[in-house]
């Protein structure tokens, strides 16, 4: 455990947190006008009745000094019951491998939490996950011009494969196409 942050489970009071982080992260990427994210529909997604998803949260650890009364914390950047980063995955499976598998939507860290190691604590201990599950592998996308992810991935001994392209159909696209009848 590291003493400047934990990282658990999501808890249903961490959904708005996220959600937060989850828009931060949309702002990062330039996709602000695609985030269409809610409270409610995270809530579903991981604590509903039928989960569809898993998420990690980074959160600030118990500051091991004395509370001067001040509010304020060496190397602590942010305030109690903050958030710091997420990780959100779910499974999915390789008929190759004939295997589950671990895919991480999407791992983010806040601007001013980054360098401290959570990023690369979180994708541990999804590999770690992976590896209690008998998954195949993990994986995850990065878009191609985020050069300091693709650089730390490949520090962690990830391969970034450009050999593969992502295929989606989302919005009107799929509406019309799932809606025909063959």
């Amino acid at each position: 455990m590291n003493s400047r942050f934990t990282l658990r489970p999501a808890e249903p009071a961490d959904v708005p947190g996220i959600v937060d982080l989850m828009r931060q992260l949309a702002e990062y990427e330039g996709l602000t006008d695609v985030f269409a994210a809610t409270e409610a529909s995270l809530h579903a997604a991981l604590f509903g009745p039928a989960p569809m998803a898993e998420c990690l949260v980074a959160a600030p650890a118990t500051p091991p000094y004395e509370d001067d009364g001040s509010g304020s914390a060496p190397g602590n950047t942010a305030g109690k019951g903050e958030l710091l980063a997420y990780a959100l995955w779910f499974q999915n499976y390789s008929t190759f491998l004939c295997k589950p598998g671990l895919y991480l939507e999407d791992v983010y860290v806040r601007a001013d939490a980054r360098q401290q190691g959570i990023g690369r604590a979180l994708l541990q201990r999804l590999a770690q996950i992976a590896v209690q599950r008998g998954c195949g592998r993990f994986e995850w996308t990065v878009l191609d011009w985020n050069q300091p992810a693709i650089g730390f991935y490949q520090a962690l001994g990830a391969e970034v494969l450009p050999q593969w392209r992502i295929v989606r159909m989302t919005g009107d696209a799929l509406t019309k196409f799932g809606g025909q009848h063959g």
